[in-house]
């Protein structure tokens, strides 16, 4: 695996134990995924609980509108900045 990330030039950040840098965007979502869906609803098993994050995950990546991207859903974020295909 290590040989597959040195040929393609990929490096792998280590800034030391507990850097916030590395792991801010997981924090945030899964503070949003706490309070705005799991701390509202009493799930009755695993499998509701799985259907109704993803659910929610939908929603947060396609339609909730977030803050730092200007208003922007990450769905929209995400394929505005793919390079654009070269048609044949």
């Amino acid at each position: 695996f290590t040989g597959v990330l040195r040929r393609e030039g990929i490096a792998i950040s280590m800034d030391g134990r507990g850097a916030w840098r590395d792991n801010v965007v997981v924090e945030r979502l899964w503070r949003s995924v706490k309070y705005e869906e799991v701390y509202l609803h009493a799930y009755a098993c695993v499998s509701e609980a799985r259907s109704s994050i993803g659910r929610y995950l939908g929603f947060y990546n396609a339609r909730r509108p977030h803050s730092s991207p200007g208003g922007r859903t990450p769905d929209q974020t995400y394929f505005d900045n793919l390079p654009q295909a070269v048609a044949a």
